[in-house]
Parts: C-alpha cells; structure tokens; sequence
C-alpha cells in the first residue's frame, strides 16, 4: 500500500470528490507526494494542475487530483526541488498538513489562483475570502469586478 492510500481516501465531497482522512492525521504530517504527468508548457492550465515552476505543471492523479479549496486549509502543497546532482529537473509535490485533521476530515488547500482566474468561493470557512483567489490578490479582484452577494467582510 502506498504512503498515500495510508493515510487518505478519495470519498464524495460536497462538491464532486475530496480526499479524506483515514484517521487522525496531526499537524505537520507529510501524508504523500502527488505524482501524474508532468507538462512542460508555460500556458498550460486546468482544473487539477500544480505549477511546479514557470515552465512545468504536474496534472495530478488520485488521490491528490481531489484536493479541493478552503480559505482555511488544513493542508498546504510543499515544491520539493531536486538536488543539483539528480537526474531530473522534476520538482516533488509533497502534501503537508498545516493543522490537526480528525478521521474522515477533509483535506484542503488554498488554491492560491490569481485575481484573473478567480471564481466565487464556496468554502463557508468563516474567513472566506468569497472567492477562489490567493489572499494577496484579493485587492486586485475587488478593484477589477462588481462585487454583490459575497461573503467578503
């Protein structure tokens, strides 16, 4: 069994699918390395892809392809660079909780997407920014749309 399937699950979300806690997982816990086809495009864009660097994406597979967005996550994506002697210019994605996650608790994280990517949120985390967009972009987003009906406070 792999490190991954340890300690998650993929399960239904309240939106499609999520990944879940197999049982309490602390703080500080690396609970597995997302692994998929690399793509070496700088344009290169969907709904699952990491950005490694300017130049390279990882289109995850599960289960870490199911992560989804919370303004308040529980987890966060650590790029692992090669060492200057590997073979690979490949960074690693390591997937790090950042605070306790009970048994058949989902895991998030915060998409970080720019203001020109943004969609409206649905986290209802109660620091929720009201939109998928990374916090210091949040300036940008309110200055560049009409905002009516979010949850920004």
């Amino acid at each position: 069994m792999s490190v991954d399937q340890r300690w998650v699950r993929v399960g239904k979300a309240r939106f499609g699918k999520g990944v879940f806690a197999r049982f309490d997982i602390p703080s500080g816990t690396v609970v597995g390395t997302a692994d998929g086809k690399i793509i070496s495009d700088p344009n290169y864009a969907s709904a699952y892809c990491i950005e490694l660097n300017d130049t390279l994406s990882l289109e995850p597979r599960t289960p870490f392809r199911y992560l989804n967005h919370c303004c308040t996550p529980n987890c966060r994506l650590v790029i692992v660079e090669p060492p200057l002697d590997s073979d690979s210019p490949i960074p690693e994605v390591q997937i790090e909780t950042i605070a306790s996650i009970p048994q058949n608790g989902e895991l998030t994280i915060d998409y970080q997407w720019s203001a020109d990517d943004a969609i409206k949120c649905l986290c209802n985390s109660q620091q929720c920014r009201g939109w998928v967009v990374a916090a210091d972009e949040l300036p940008k987003l309110l200055g560049s749309r009409k905002l009516t009906g979010t949850n920004l406070s």
